[in-house]
């Protein structure tokens, strides 16, 4: 028992010296894909990426960090800073849905892993502003259609999140009431007469 727990230690302490993310998650993570193949941790690429893309490169991440700010609810979506390396500017904007499921209270030093879409944000885009960071990752959380777009998740201190889709998609409104007088939905009834 022992040498299994030597073992452990020793092989934990290794990843940790070669710069690998270790997981201990206490749910099943399901794999992070990237048009449909499965996409390893890649945050040394993101890095790269933040530092030499334009405004609104996009590509896949699957990164993980540490929670080191908490910006303000907007629309309904979380925000907040990981650092993810050594380097001042290390830091990536995760942004999470909450239609995709509750979050517990964002604390600094949480870890985290999220696989999504990632963007260089430099500048404003049409209505989004630029990132205090720089750089997001969003859409991390499941495709309720199941097409058109890789899933994604968040798991917060080991714990699994972005997987319900009860509030998920387009919201659904009660239909309009039909115009009333004019217009060629009014001459069609008339003709059926």
């Amino acid at each position: 028992m022992r040498l299994a727990l030597n073992f452990f230690t020793s092989s934990l302490a290794l990843l940790v010296l070669l710069g690998a993310a270790p997981s201990f998650a206490d749910d099943v993570i399901p794999p992070c894909l990237a048009y449909g193949r499965d996409l390893p941790n890649n945050t040394q690429q993101v890095l790269h990426w933040k530092r030499t893309t334009s405004n609104q490169f996009q590509e896949r991440g699957h990164v993980t960090g540490v929670i080191t700010e908490i910006y303000p609810d907007k629309n309904g979506h979380e925000h907040f800073q990981i650092t993810m390396g050594k380097r001042p500017g290390d830091t990536l904007e995760i942004i999470y849905n909450k239609d995709f499921g509750q979050i517990p209270s964002i604390q600094f030093g949480m870890q985290v892993e999220a696989c999504g879409d990632y963007i260089t944000s430099t500048a404003q885009s049409g209505p989004y502003p630029a990132s205090p960071d720089g750089a997001i990752l969003h859409w991390i959380h499941m495709n309720p259609r199941g097409k058109g777009h890789d899933a994604g998740y968040l798991v917060l201190d080991g714990k699994l999140y972005g997987q319900e889709a009860d509030n998920a998609g387009p919201k659904k409104y009660p239909p309009r009431p039909p115009k009333r007088g004019g217009g060629r939905r009014h001459f069609e009834l008339f003709a059926q007469e």
